[in-house]
C-alpha cells in the first residue's frame, strides 16, 4: 500500500478551520502531496495548514465546489494517479484514506465514496444533513437508475475519471454533479463504510435552517441541471 499512497494527492478544502485542520493533518496516512485550499479563510487556517506540511493554494470565489476544482486543477499538475477529498473538520477519520484508496489501487473500483450512514457516531450526523442525503439520494436514483447510500464528502477516484467528467459545480451542488455523472459514464462505483463523529467548529451549512434550505434547494437544482 505504501506503494500506492505515492501516487495519492489529498485535497482539503478549508474555510476557517485552524481549530481541526491540525488534526486532520496529523492522521493523514503519509501520501505523495496534500493540498490545502484556502477558500478565503479570516483566521489562521493557511499557517496552521503550512506548519503540518500541506501544500497551500488560495482559491478566493467562495464556494466548495470553487475549492475543490482549485485542488483538482493543481492535482492534474502533480500527474497524481488517484485523488481522495477530504474535509477540514475533523467529522471524517483520515485514517480511513486505506480503505477508499485500496479498491482502486487494485483495479476493482473507479470511484470509491466513505458511506457515513452505518458507522456515524449517535448526533454524528444532524437532521439537516440526513434529509439532505436521503432526498439527493433518491432523486439521483430515480434520475440515474443507481442507487447510492450516503453524499458523504470523503471520496477517492482514479483521476483520469474525474478529469473526464469535467466538474464545474461552484458549491452545494458538487457531490451531486459527481455522483450522477459517475453513474452515466459507468464507472464502478463502491461504497465503503466509514466511521464519522461530530464536526469542531460550526457548520457553514448544517448548522442554520438557512444554509440547510438553501443546501437542499441546490440539491433539487442540481438533479435536475445535471440529468441526462
Amino acid at each position: 500500500m505504501s506503494n500506492t499512497l505515492s501516487d495519492v494527492v489529498v485535497v482539503i478544502p478549508a474555510l476557517n478551520e485552524e481549530a481541526s485542520l491540525p488534526r486532520v493533518l496529523a492522521d493523514l496516512p503519509e501520501v505523495r502531496t496534500v493540498i490545502v485550499v484556502d477558500n478565503g479563510s479570516t483566521d489562521r487556517t493557511v499557517e496552521v495548514a503550512e506548519f503540518g506540511g500541506a501544500e497551500v493554494i488560495s482559491e478566493p470565489r467562495r464556494g466548495y465546489g470553487s475549492a475543490c476544482l482549485a485542488g483538482i486543477r493543481r492535482a492534474a499538475d502533480l500527474e497524481c494517479q488517484i485523488l481522495v477529498i477530504l474535509d477540514a473538520d475533523y467529522s471524517d477519520h483520515p485514517e480511513d484514506l486505506l480503505l477508499l484508496v485500496e479498491p482502486i489501487a487494485q483495479n476493482r473500483a473507479d470511484m470509491v465514496l466513505g458511506d457515513r450512514t452505518r458507522l456515524a457516531e449517535p448526533g454524528a450526523l444532524l437532521t439537516h444533513q440526513k434529509f439532505g442525503n436521503h432526498l439527493a439520494t433518491f432523486l439521483i436514483h430515480r434520475i440515474t437508475g443507481h442507487r447510492y447510500r450516503d453524499m458523504g464528502p470523503f471520496r477517492a477516484i482514479r483521476m483520469s475519471s474525474l478529469l473526464a467528467m469535467e466538474m464545474e459545480d461552484l458549491n452545494y451542488g458538487w457531490n451531486v454533479e459527481m455522483q450522477m455523472k459517475a453513474a452515466y459514464a459507468g464507472l464502478r462505483i463502491e461504497e465503503i463504510a466509514v466511521r464519522y463523529r461530530a464536526r469542531i467548529g460550526v457548520s457553514k451549512i448544517s448548522s442554520t435552517v438557512r444554509g440547510s434550505v438553501k443546501a437542499g434547494a441546490k440539491i433539487i437544482y442540481s438533479t435536475w441541471r445535471y440529468a441526462q
